[in-house]
């Protein structure tokens, strides 16, 4: 008898050895990708290049995160997860190693930018959708709650040991140890990580036995089922309101928040190891928020959920520029309320998109939203650094984001009020 199915009978559903493990493979992405607002600073003084060239390096990370999310479902349903997610931490680990021995901008830009980006795109969110949705019949919300609080965890986690690390030993060492962390996380996922409950004898957790099993698509071209559907999102009114509100939710929090307030802080007198701890104290809160907005996606109408977590994020980013008129006392209000909010919004968001598209299109659909969430962040990255270089401060970046958060507020209560041309019209949570 196998390690796994061992595991498979004992008294733990297998559905939550995966979620762990999925958890983990998330948990070492977020600790990629809010790498690069620790290093901006110290690599702008070691080579001198400018904001702007450190900040399209993010920005085209960020791109290719969400671009290939979709593509990243796809793949799942064609060479299975495990195969999927093994290749994802490789790439990620190369990249990282390679930066290392980097000398010039262009390579910057093709390694923190393409290769890096590349790899977690492979392991982005859409990750955790597809787990939930083939693992779990019952809630879903609260797994999807818990995987996506993996960012606010990598948060904690590593920005201020790499903060600590690169203020001692320099930024190369920092980056070595995520390198590190992240090969060692492959044999975890190769030992562990299964493709569905069926292959080891089980129902997803929470199915009786008259619940029938989702079944497993045939191999087909993943670019080909991705770009269908994504044929499929255009053609659909609810697609373009939730791509267009997880396009503000992008700006607003990975490409302004995760990549720039650290440099925003610095520039402010704070130094950076006590900026990285406040970003890594607001992924307290953010642990919180995601975790407790996947609870109440089972419970109550995502799209009020939704209203409420973009409006709050407005108003807390129209108070960033003027934060430190109030001391360390209106840092910290910040970093609790926007914690809070940072990325509440994907339980609710994975459950609307559900709910227009089917459960077994959730996966993809929500794979091309996160798509247009990331072409946000990218957007909102290289953006603010112009205007930084441009006027000086980062005050109009954060107006502008803060405003944009009330247009995505208004854009969420409209989401579901036409039925799909042969679905039914379904506001409420399913599923739970």
């Amino acid at each position: 008898m196998g390690f796994v199915t061992r595991l498979a009978q004992g008294r733990i559903h297998y559905a939550w050895i995966v979620a762990t493990v999925t958890f983990l493979v998330l948990l070492a992405a977020a600790g990629v990708r809010s790498a690069p607002t620790v290093f901006i600073v110290p690599i702008e003084n070691e080579f001198h290049w400018s904001r702007s060239t450190l900040s399209f390096a993010v920005a085209l990370n960020l791109l290719l995160y969400g671009l290939l999310g979709p593509f990243s479902a796809a793949f799942m349903d064609r060479i299975g997860i495990r195969v999927t997610t093994t290749l994802a931490l490789a790439i990620m680990a190369a990249g990282l190693a390679l930066t290392l021995v980097m000398e010039t901008a262009w390579q910057l830009v093709l390694l923190w930018g393409v290769v890096i980006g590349s790899g977690s795109g492979l392991a982005a969110l859409v990750l955790g959708a597809v787990v939930a949705a083939r693992w779990f019949s019952q809630r879903r919300g609260l797994i999807m709650g818990a995987l996506t609080s993996s960012v606010a965890a990598g948060q904690l986690i590593f920005l201020p040991s790499l903060a600590s690390i690169a203020g001692r030993s320099g930024w190369r060492s920092a980056v070595a140890m995520v390198a590190v962390i992240v090969a060692l996380a492959i044999p975890v996922v190769w030992l562990l990580m299964r493709e569905r409950p069926e292959d080891i004898g089980l129902r997803p957790f929470g199915a009786d036995a008259a619940s029938e099993a989702p079944k497993a698509t045939p191999p087909q071209n993943p670019f080909m089922v991705a770009l269908s559907a994504l044929g499929m999102g255009l053609s659909s009114r609810d697609f373009w309101l939730l791509s267009l509100s997880f396009f503000v939710c992008g700006a607003s929090t990975n490409g302004l928040i995760g990549t720039h307030l650290i440099p925003f802080c610095i520039e402010n007198g704070i130094a950076e190891v006590t900026a990285a701890g406040m970003l890594a104290f607001m992924g307290i809160f953010n642990l919180i928020g995601t975790t407790g907005s996947g609870w109440l996606t089972d419970r109550y109408d995502s799209r009020y959920l939704l209203f409420w977590y973009y409006g709050l994020r407005g108003l807390s980013l129209l108070f960033l520029p003027y934060v430190f008129d109030f001391s360390v006392f209106g840092l910290t209000l910040f970093g609790v309320f926007y914690g809070l909010d940072w990325i509440a919004t994907v339980p609710p968001t994975v459950r609307l998109a559900a709910n227009a598209f089917g459960t077994a299109r959730a996966g993809m659909m929500f794979g091309w939203i996160t798509a247009v969430h990331q072409v946000g962040s990218s957007v909102a990255a290289a953006g603010a650094g112009i205007l930084r270089d441009q006027l000086g401060s980062y005050t109009s970046s954060f107006i502008i984001s803060g405003l944009l958060c009330f247009v995505a507020s208004a854009l969420v209560l409209q989401v579901g009020r036409r039925a799909a041309p042969g679905r039914p019209l379904e506001t409420a949570p399913a599923g739970a």
